[in-house]
């Protein structure tokens, strides 16, 4: 059964800084507008404090939850127990996008190590965690980060990364405009 807790406890937070993986969710708030959801890796989440979490977001082919946390804020992030101890931990808030030219980048960006490929970090205020069993979701041995996407921006570059970025990240699948527009 689940349990629903009003902020991150200092269990949650434990749990949260073992994995190595963790999943992002938002959709549109138009029904027929794409769901999305998206794995992410590479030490890049950071609880900030018992109501507030951010991650450093990696340049990728689309930027739909930039979009869709503009368009409403809604944001749901999900850990599971692949060793140890079976658990699920939700987490579900209100997000937004800071870009490197933002008040605050300076820093939330020091929380991180920042990567060639970051787009920017996304923040999210916690109004709601839930915890459940994880009986069902399998066991999985860690065997270490994908270097793909550090050596993609580097035979990038930086003038090419901001040339994709342009091309590929500010408008969503939907035609919702991203913090990048």
């Amino acid at each position: 059964m689940g349990k629903f807790h009003d902020t991150i406890l200092e269990p949650h937070k434990a749990f949260i800084e073992k994995q190595k993986m963790f999943f992002v969710s938002t959709a549109p708030l138009n029904e027929d507008g794409h769901i999305n959801l998206s794995p992410k890796g590479m030490d890049s989440f950071r609880v900030l404090s018992d109501n507030k979490v951010a991650y450093m977001d990696i340049v990728g082919s689309g930027n739909e939850t930039s979009a869709h946390i503009l368009e409403n804020g809604r944001i749901t992030f999900m850990f599971c127990a692949f060793d140890g101890p079976p658990n699920i931990l939700r987490l579900y808030g209100k997000g937004y996008s800071i870009l490197p030219m933002h008040d605050g980048w300076e820093e939330l960006s020091g929380s991180f190590d920042i990567q060639m490929a970051t787009r920017q970090i996304i923040v999210a205020d916690i109004f709601k965690v839930q915890t459940s069993c994880g009986f069902s979701v399998p066991l999985y041995e860690y065997t270490g980060e994908r270097d793909h996407a550090q050596k993609w921006a580097e035979k990038k570059g930086i003038e090419g990364l901001e040339t994709y970025k342009k091309e590929k990240n500010r408008v969503s699948l939907d035609g919702l405009p991203t913090a990048m527009y």
